[in-house]
């Protein structure tokens, strides 16, 4: 039944990807000036508790600002900021971080050991799925399920993304995939994770 669920899910996410409209990156450069202040002027945030932006995918930024907009995904500086654009303006900004060369990130060497444990193999006895599954070898995600990329983002934003959907505070994950694999990860975990993927590339 897992598995079935989870190939319909990327299946959805496939089909939903396609009706998506077309974004301008020119268009969202100029638009992204309000972006700035918190996600960097090419999308490399220089605060590490807010998300680089810069090369993940086209898709997936899209629908996280639908979300923040529609309420899905709440926070208190994206939400009110998302409210205001149009369908085409996300479009546009999305095309544009998209378009963005990420920097390169650095892992803690002593925690290069256990992330890569589990971004690889997961943790069958706690029942932690390997993070490659959906993510790829390298971290660049699947843009056609809608997956993001993750290598290379802070650690600190990393890890607190992880522990909102452990705790249900973030509940806009497809299916409830996050959810179920953070669930059962421990603080330690999540902190070697997020180190192992920041260096990632």
């Amino acid at each position: 039944m897992n598995k079935w669920l989870v190939c319909f899910s990327i299946a959805l996410a496939m089909v939903t990807a396609g009706v998506q409209a077309a974004g301008d990156a020119a268009a969202g450069k100029t638009k992204s000036a309000v972006c700035m202040a918190c996600h960097g002027a090419d999308g490399n945030s220089p605060n590490p508790v807010w998300p680089k932006l810069a090369g993940q995918h086209t898709g997936y930024i899209l629908t996280q600002l639908q979300h923040f907009k529609a309420g899905t995904r709440k926070n208190d500086l994206m939400s009110p900021m998302a409210v205001a654009l149009s369908d085409q303006d996300m479009a546009d900004l999305a095309a544009y971080f998209a378009s963005q060369s990420q920097t390169a990130g650095t892992a803690a060497a002593d925690q290069v050991e256990t992330g890569e444990r589990i971004y690889r193999a997961g943790n069958p006895s706690s029942k932690v799925a390997a993070c490659m599954a959906c993510h790829g070898p390298t971290g660049i995600g699947n843009a056609p399920a809608n997956f993001p990329r993750i290598s290379g983002q802070h650690a600190a934003y990393l890890e607190k993304a992880l522990k909102d959907f452990r705790s249900g505070s973030r509940d806009n994950d497809l299916n409830k995939m996050m959810r179920g694999v953070a669930a059962n990860m421990t603080d330690a975990e999540i902190t070697a994770v997020a180190q192992y993927v920041q260096g990632l590339r």
